[in-house]
Parts: C-alpha cells; sequence; structure tokens
C-alpha cells in the first residue's frame, strides 16, 4: 500500500499515527508500527513526529517504522520516509526519551551495552551492533527505505524515539555515532514496554510503507 493513500487525506501540519504492539502465540514475540507524518511542535509535547528543522525535514513528510523480534532473540527495524529532502542522507537512531519540544529531549542514543562515558563517541559502544541506526538515503522525491537487526531486545521502557539528524552517521573514534544536527524525530514506543500485559493471539498487519 502506498504510505501516501495511508494517511489519507490528513492535514499536512497535523501529526498522524497508527501504532501498535502484537503479541503471537510465542510469548516473547511482538510486532510494533507507527505510520506518521512531521508537523511543526506546538506547546510543550510529547510529539509523535516533529520537525526542528523545516528546511531539513519539511513538514508533512511520512515516516513508517516497524520493529519485529527475530526468532533468534534479535530484533528487526524497517524505515520508510516519503517527501522528505531529496538526494540526501540523513543519519537516523533509536533514542532513549520522546519527542519534545526540543532536539536534546530524546535524550542519549539507545545503548544494549551502556557506555561509561556519555555522550558516547568509543565505537567500541556507539556502532550499529550496539546500538540501532537506520540510515536512510533518499531519492529525487525525497523517498528512502532502510533495514537492520540487531541479537539483542530493548530493555522495557528505556527506548522512546527515532531521532533524523543532519547527515550520515560517523564511526571513528571520538566521532562515532554523530551525525550532526537533529533535524526531526518520531516517537515511538517500543517493545518490549515497560509495565505491557499481552495476550497470545496473531500479529497485527506491520505499518504500510511506501
Amino acid at each position: 500500500m502506498h504510505l501516501g493513500r495511508a494517511l489519507g487525506a490528513a492535514s499536512a501540519a497535523t501529526a498522524l499515527s497508527l501504532s501498535f504492539v502484537a503479541q503471537p502465540a510465542a510469548a516473547d514475540s511482538f510486532a510494533v508500527g507507527l505510520v506518521a507524518r512531521f508537523a511543526a511542535p506546538t506547546g510543550s509535547g510529547p510529539y509523535r513526529a516533529v520537525t526542528y528543522d523545516p528546511a531539513g525535514m519539511p513538514v508533512g513528510a511520512r515516516v513508517a517504522v516497524n520493529e519485529l523480534s527475530a526468532p533468534d532473540g534479535g530484533t528487526r527495524f524497517d524505515l520508510s520516509i516519503e517527501g522528505a529532502l531529496a538526494q540526501h542522507t540523513y543519519g537516523v537512531h533509536v533514542h532513549r526519551e520522546p519527542c519534545g519540544a526540543h532536539p536534546e529531549d530524546s535524550g542519549a542514543h539507545y545503548q544494549d551495552r551502556l557506555d561509561p562515558q556519555q555522550p558516547s563517541t568509543d565505537p567500541v559502544y556507539a556502532n550499529p551492533r550496539n546500538e540501532v541506526w537506520l540510515d536512510v538515503t533518499t531519492d529525487g522525491r525525497g523517498d528512502g527505505k532502510s533495514a537492520t537487526q540487531v541479537a539483542w531486545r530493548f530493555r522495557p521502557g528505556e527506548a522512546g524515539s527515532l531521532v533524523f539528524h543532519q547527515e550520515a552517521t560517523a564511526t571513528g573514534p571520538g566521532h562515532a555515532g554523530t551525525a550532526g544536527a537533529r533535524l526531526a524525530c518520531v516517537s515511538v514506543r517500543f517493545a518490549p514496554v515497560l509495565g505491557a500485559v499481552t495476550r497470545p493471539g496473531p500479529p497485527a498487519p506491520l505499518a504500510s510503507a511506501p
């Protein structure tokens, strides 16, 4: 399904979302999906999808995020973006807090093994195996897709958003994990959720992507 049709005729100035946590028969399995469009911040937040720099992430750009448990105990992530800055690479990472009125409100990167030195720029900790990196490069229409998988699952309640940065993610010592200014943010209730009660059943369909 085309992401534009999934969002219908909703106003580009209003963030819309579809999100859920589904529990299949296996007790430790889950699927989370979200579809939203970016809006400028108004008030104090938290926000579902917010752009802090409309020149870098336009108001009305659309995003789909999926999180899916992997059979081996890891987690898969899929990202689709539509209507973003054309022919541009965004650094994209999972951060610890939900999106707020200010870019820094989303906190630091989520790390499976926490770097004792924060902010973390040591490639031993700031790398795509210990964090969730979903860097995405758009085409001439501003559309793009990316995916990644890690060998672990989030600690409940410690991952709250997906942040789009100005440039591709650096990997060298002293700069690892950095990607420039925070342009936009999507709040995601990543699984497993702190205090969530789940029941066996078939997984819900994941969020539609272009």
